[in-house]
């Protein structure tokens, strides 16, 4: 046991400080003494433990003299906690166990004087036994706090604790993290306490104060950090689940990588193992497959494909369990022959590394060499990092850069120096690393690009924040980091919940790379990222879709590049994925349908389904919108379709869209009582649609309601020709409500459009379908001013000829009628003030684009006051229902000037564009309030030489302003 001068010169110091404080540490017999100098060069564990313990340095020459404490833990636990009543006393008891126990592993890993296999037997043992006496002494003390859990029968329940990973294994290295799952077998209440607990509830509280007593920081240390992130659901899903929660789970959404987890699980305490047996059989069959499964392998490589992409981030070298042949590649070969071929070989379920890889040379599957290979390969790395972590109780895995570790670490591996210790590690990982590429090979999916390998590692770790935090900080700009991190992990989160099935999570292990990648190509990607993922949120659950993505890149390039565009194309894609088709063929989505074919679109598309099934008419009938709303948005996002195109489009399909209403509402009307007689003598069905205001104008918006008024020609003394016989007048109310009904009622796909008839002669008190002639008459003698300028928008979106015609006469006739001009200017100043006062929601540094002054309501109420002042002298006026096309006429009959015709027409339609573009967005219609500011001043200039300068009586004196 020779010290080299630089650890005997750090031992000497070290044994002098000790014996110092404690004297008594000299009375010990002279070849323990000598141990102890030797130990002392070598680990600052081992003198940090014994220099803060005195009971520990009394303690110790019996301790070390005793060889078989392995058996004895749970007994001298049990012992020490037996009169423990208060919770935070045991804290202190526990941790100093648990040092005294760990200095006496380290001492003998350090002498060498045992096997690798002893010490790991001892490291597991002694969790397992601290991790079940603190389970029973916790238990006991919530019963007594809240009662004893127990079943429907009333038979006490216990909470098992499957211990996963190297703890399951039995090969715990020196300062791991043990990963455990919490379960129990059935359901029920707590007895004997006042107040009774599900058992849920008290076994919750049971596992957090054992997660409590092992993993806290006292100043007596801690005994082990407890990782629960490998139960059902990670971190989001319950601390405990019954046995029936835990099957449901493994059957239903277990992943590869859980099933990987799940071999080598074990129960603590072998009091369980009975009890453990009933749920080992009830997960066997998701854990050993029947066949021979290789779809083992691909898991297993796309679990490396991640520690490769770790190991590179974080600029990992000279790591031995996660670099290539290192401790994981070991575990992954044997584990890949227990998933592809555990369920047919009994003899490939054992749980020790060692004993399965004895099996797996017996059945041949590997040679006696490669075997014998990785025999030695794992023995020499688990010893090597035994000791790399005993030497500070740190969990590294790192070969030291510093001069003292390496020496010490050449010593204890008795070995001639550093480089004999790197030639020789090197040598073992090689020789395992050609085992592995032989039998699992490479990630197919796992791109050699190293940006790629960035967004397979955001999905990937993303359900470890602080690993995310990593990513994120090397490969994203700052300002964005911590919203990225937040988006990513709560989606993976929020995913945990989901029931997605094997298929649904293999899916989604090929596409979110992709996702990812085609998400931060883009220049707006902090837009992108969240509506993306909200969109992939609802979606998926419904496998097809996501295949969709997957198989379909350029699906997905488009999905990209239409939700980064606006949040209003991303909700409608997440509550209609349907739409998903529509992203397929580019050329196809950027090409709305032609104005003059949406009516012959929409009657293709209604035919495909049976007349008579009117609830997936009307269904058809709001997928018909939503994919001509998408295509025409897309266009807009693409600077395909100018503003004024736009509305065009969203018009017509409007239009298309009243008129399918409207003969599916007469068909089941007539179905019902037959058509009234009076049709006998005409052409049509007597019935017409008016459009106010946007579809009046050819003006509508993304979000624009429908403003319609009903207008029939029915005698009052006709009835219909059906069996079921009523008043004409009736039939055509009905018809409206049906049209309504057919327009509000809400499918799978929504509500068709909002619809307004509050214009109807006497508003919402008013006859809901009016005759040709009740309009006439109410418009000459009852209508304010107000409802006159809301005619001059207005035309039939739908009727036969001779309503059309009427109503065209009728409108013609009002708007042309001669008005005082002062009266009329007073009128309609006095309507713009209320409506400015009522609708105007002002926000502080915000313009209003519609309400305040110089925005788009200043300009149609300019345009109708124009029109209604100038009709009787110019009826041409009353041509048109839509802004530009009245500037136009105005112009035409030089009542303005080109330049301010074309001023307020500019100024129009970069105030429309700008509500069109902020609708995408789904933004409210305000902008600040320097903006926009040479529209708003042609608008303001228009309106003050309009409405407030003094004007001669002859219109064209209006030139010379």
């Amino acid at each position: 046991m020779q010290l080299s001068p630089q650890l005997r010169a750090l031992s000497d110091k070290n044994y002098l400080q000790l014996t110092e404080k404690y004297p008594e540490v000299m009375e010990w017999q002279d070849d323990l003494l000598e141990q102890l100098r030797y130990v002392l060069g070598l680990s600052d564990f081992i003198f940090d433990a014994l220099i803060r313990d005195e009971q520990l340095c009394r303690e110790f020459p019996s301790v070390i003299a005793d060889s078989s404490r392995l058996h004895q833990y749970r007994e001298q636990l049990q012992s020490i906690l037996a009169l423990v009543s208060e919770e935070q006393a045991g804290y202190p008891l526990l941790r100093h166990y648990r040092n005294r126990e760990m200095v006496y592993i380290a001492w003998r890993d350090f002498l060498g004087n045992w096997t690798l296999q002893e010490s790991l037997s001892h490291l597991s043992a002694l969790a397992e036994a601290m991790i079940f006496e603190v389970y029973q002494w916790q238990y006991k003390l919530c019963c007594d706090s809240w009662g004893t859990p127990c079943d429907a029968q009333g038979e006490a329940q216990p909470m098992l604790i499957i211990g996963m990973g190297k703890l399951g294994g039995a090969e715990l290295n020196f300062s791991s993290d043990i990963d455990l799952i919490f379960t129990y077998p059935e359901n029920g209440e707590t007895q004997g306490a006042r107040k009774s607990l599900s058992n849920a509830q008290f076994f919750t509280r049971l596992g957090q104060r054992i997660i409590k007593s092992l993993d806290q920081h006292t100043a007596d240390g801690f005994c082990y950090r407890v990782d629960m992130r490998l139960r059902p659901f990670g971190d989001s899903g319950p601390l405990v689940m019954s046995f029936a929660a835990l099957e449901d789970y493994y059957q239903e959404q277990g992943r590869e990588w859980e099933r990987y987890a799940m071999v080598k699980a074990r129960v603590m305490g072998r009091e369980m193992y009975a009890c453990y047996r009933q749920l080992r059989q009830m997960l066997r069959p998701f854990v050993f497959r029947r066949y021979i499964d290789f779809s083992a392998i691909q898991a297993l490589r796309r679990m490396k494909a991640m520690i490769q992409s770790e190991v590179r981030r974080r600029g990992l070298t000279n790591n031995i369990k996660l670099g290539a042949g290192g401790i994981r590649e070991i575990e992954f070969i044997i584990q890949s022959f227990q998933l592809i071929r555990g369920g047919r070989e009994p003899t490939l379920r054992r749980r020790g590394l060692a004993e399965t890889l004895d099996a797996i040379e017996s059945l041949g599957l590997l040679s006696s060499h490669e075997a014998e290979h990785l025999r030695n390969a794992y023995q020499f790395l688990r010893r090597l990092e035994n000791l790399l972590q005993a030497i500070a109780d740190k969990q590294t895995q790192t070969l030291p850069d510093d001069l003292l570790s390496q020496i010490r670490l050449v010593t204890a591996m008795n070995l001639d120096s550093w480089e004999d210790l790197l030639q020789k590690t090197e040598q073992h990982m090689s020789r395992v690393n050609q085992v592995f590429i032989h039998l699992i090979g490479e990630d197919e999916h796992a791109p050699d690009c190293p940006v790629a390998g960035v967004y397979c590692e955001l999905w990937n770790m993303a359900g470890r924040p602080e690993v995310i935090d990593e990513i994120v900080a090397q490969e994203f700009d700052g300002a964005e980091q911590a919203e990225i991190k937040e988006t990513i992990c709560g989606f993976k989160s929020d995913l945990a919940r989901k029931t997605l099935g094997p298929r649904g999570r293999e899916v989604l292990t090929h596409l979110m790379p992709k996702v990812f990648q085609a998400i931060f190509s883009h220049p707006d990607s902090r837009f992108g990222l969240p509506r993306v993922l909200s969109f992939l949120q609802k979606i998926v659950t419904r496998t097809t879709y996501l295949e969709l993505l997957d198989e379909y890149p350029g699906a997905l390039m488009q999905l990209v590049k239409l939700c980064t565009a606006s949040p209003m194309i991303s909700q409608q894609l997440s509550r209609y994925p349907v739409l998903l088709d529509e992203l397929l063929d580019p050329q196809h989505l950027y090409n709305p349908v032609p104005l003059a074919h949406y009516r012959h679109e929409l009657r293709d598309f209604l035919a495909r389904i049976p007349e008579d099934d009117m609830e997936q008419q009307m269904e058809a009938l709001r997928q018909f919108k939503q994919i001509c709303l998408l295509r025409i948005a897309a266009a807009d996002i693409a600077g395909v379709l100018p503003v004024m195109k736009v509305s065009d489009h969203l018009t017509y399909l409007a239009e298309a869209i009243v008129e399918a209403v409207v003969q599916q509402a007469w068909k089941q009307l007539t179905e019902k009582y037959g058509e009234p007689t009076h049709l006998r003598q005409r052409e049509g069905n007597g019935f017409a649609v008016i459009g106010y205001g946007k579809v009046g104008g050819w003006e509508l918006g993304y979000n624009s309601d429908l403003d319609l008024v009903f207008m029939h020609d029915c005698p009052s003394d006709v009835y219909t020709d059906g069996q079921k016989e009523i008043d004409g007048r009736q039939f055509y109310l009905r018809l409206a409500q049906r049209i309504i009904h057919i327009f509000s009622v809400r499918t799978a796909s929504g509500i068709l459009y909002e619809v307004d008839t509050r214009l109807r002669p006497s508003g919402a008190s008013g006859l809901l379908v009016t005759t040709v002639d009740a309009f006439r008459e109410y418009q000459n003698q009852e209508a304010w001013t107000w409802e006159h300028q809301a005619l001059v928008r207005t035309r039939v979106i739908y009727g036969d000829s001779e309503l059309k015609a009427a109503f065209s006469g009728v409108r013609h006739q009002v708007l042309s009628m001669t008005r005082d001009e002062s009266e009329l200017k007073k009128e309609v100043v006095n309507m713009r003030d209320k409506m400015r006062q009522h609708l105007s929601a002002k926000k502080s540094g915000r313009f209003m684009i519609k309400q305040d002054p110089g925005g788009i309501t200043d300009i149609e109420f300019l345009a109708q006051y124009l029109v209604l002042r100038y009709s009787a002298e110019y009826p041409s006026l009353t041509d048109w229902s839509d802004n530009v096309r009245i500037f136009e006429s105005l112009m035409t009959v030089n009542l303005i000037d080109q330049t301010q015709a074309q001023r307020l027409t500019e100024a129009y339609t970069t105030l429309r564009d700008q509500i069109h573009r902020r609708n995408l967005l789904n933004l409210d219609a305000d902008v600040k309030e320097d903006k926009l500011l040479p529209e708003r001043e042609s608008v303001i200039h228009a309106w003050k030489q309009w409405f407030e300068e003094p004007r001669s009586t002859t219109p064209d004196d209006s030139l010379d302003n």
